[in-house]
Formats: C-alpha cells, structure tokens, sequence
C-alpha cells in the first residue's frame, strides 16, 4: 500500500499542481487530504481539483468557518486573516460550499491488515487542536482521548512532523499551500515550498516519507495582491522576505 497524505492547500492551486504532479509519479493506492482546502486566492480551482481527485477529505477549521463563519479573533494577526478568509468563503458557490459540507470529521485507513491509519485535521476531537513535536504527551493524551491506532496522521499546524506518541506514529504532512517555518501571535513566516508526505507499507514494514517541492511562489504572491482581497501587502510580505 502507498498513500498520498496532503494537508493545508488555503487556495494555492500552483502548490497543489506542484504537489499532484508529483504524486502521480508514485503510483499511489490513496491520496487522503487532511482539510483547509480553501481560505487562500484559488479556494474555488483548488476545491474543483480535489473534487477531481475523488480523494476522501478531512474537514478542516478553515473549510468549516468558510461555510459556517468566521470566529472572533482574539488579536491583531488573527483579525487579519479572519478578514481574508471571510473574503474568500463568500466567493464560493453553492456547489462549492456543498462539497466542503461532505468533509469527514476523521477517517480510518487500513495501511495494512492490522495497521489502520487514523487521520483527522488537528485531533480526532478537534479540527483545531494544535500538536506538535513538544506538546507534551498528556496534552496530545487529552486530546487524542477515544481514539486509538498505530498510526495517525493530522494537520493543521502547517509544520511537518514524524513524533512517537505511546505506541503510535503521528505523522503530519505539513502544509501544500502555507507552510510555516514560524508562527506565533506577532508574526507569521511562509516557506517558499510546497509539502507533503507517502507512507508505504510492504512485507510488514512502515516507511514514511516527508517530501517538499518548489513551485511557482511569485505567480501565486501576484494573484493575491491582484484579487482585492484585504490585507494583501501584509499576506505577500509573509513571503517575500524569503522568496
């Protein structure tokens, strides 16, 4: 079995193309997308391409506050990207808004006979539940509690990670569209790449592979500043001090 995991695309369609394509050329079983397919300058070509795809997907926190509305930011930083992501969910079409409603809140995998996989966008009780390579383990105990499986497989936080956790792997794929080499409340950093992961299994073993590639980032830095979308400096300046 060879499994695609993507994550995070926020309406990159060039990341999303970047990354695709090179996936075709691993003749995956699956591809399984962890949600935040939209919120970004292509959220509708981009929900349209994983439409194609006929993958399962994940809802994520950004797919369901596009449908369902945006929640109260709690500082500057937030309120800027609540305002962009509120520009984008009111572009999407009926069609659009009934795709994202099909999203899963988690799914179950079978990598292998007894290896399911459990994916979801930030835990299985909260698509934002934030994990990451410290949070300590009763923290990650909270927030995986009712779930269970050798494998696990979220998003969310933008930022690759293989950890152990108890008996169990967690993997994320990191971010298709937005990968964060910083986030905080004050400042946010976007690496100039496109991530994702394959997980194979075969003759009883596991391999997981963190993959990143390149793609074209000032043709999608220029289709944000051209879209009207508010804070638009602000958003591409998040790039460009490293593009």
């Amino acid at each position: 079995m060879r499994l695609g995991l993507i994550s995070d695309i926020h309406g990159n369609l060039l990341a999303l193309e970047a990354v695709l394509a090179e996936l075709e050329r691993e003749e995956l079983d699956q591809i399984v997308c962890l949600g935040d397919v939209v919120a970004g300058p292509r959220a509708n070509e981009s929900l349209a391409r994983i439409r194609g795809l006929g993958c399962p997907v994940i809802m994520g926190n950004w797919d369901a506050w596009s449908v369902d509305g945006m929640p109260e930011p709690t500082g500057p930083t937030e309120e800027k990207l609540y305002d962009i992501g509120a520009y984008w969910a009111e572009r999407l079409s009926a069609d659009d808004r009934d795709l994202i409603r099909s999203f899963v809140p988690t799914l179950e995998f079978e990598l292998a006979p007894e290896t399911p996989l459990l994916c979801f966008h930030g835990s299985p009780n909260s698509f934002d539940h934030w994990i990451v390579a410290t949070t300590p383990d009763e923290e990650v105990a909270a927030m995986l509690a009712g779930f269970d499986a050798p494998v696990l497989a979220g998003g969310h936080t933008h930022l690759q990670m293989l950890r152990r956790y108890s008996d169990a792997l967690f993997v994320n794929p990191g971010s298709v569209g937005l990968p964060f080499d910083l986030w905080s409340p004050e400042d946010v950093r976007i690496a100039p790449r496109a991530e994702y992961a394959i997980l194979t299994t075969s003759d009883g073993r596991l391999a997981i592979d963190l993959c990143r590639t390149s793609y074209d980032v000032g043709a999608h830095l220029r289709a944000g500043l051209e879209s009207g979308m508010p804070h638009a400096e602000w958003w591409a300046a998040s790039w460009q001090h490293q593009a």
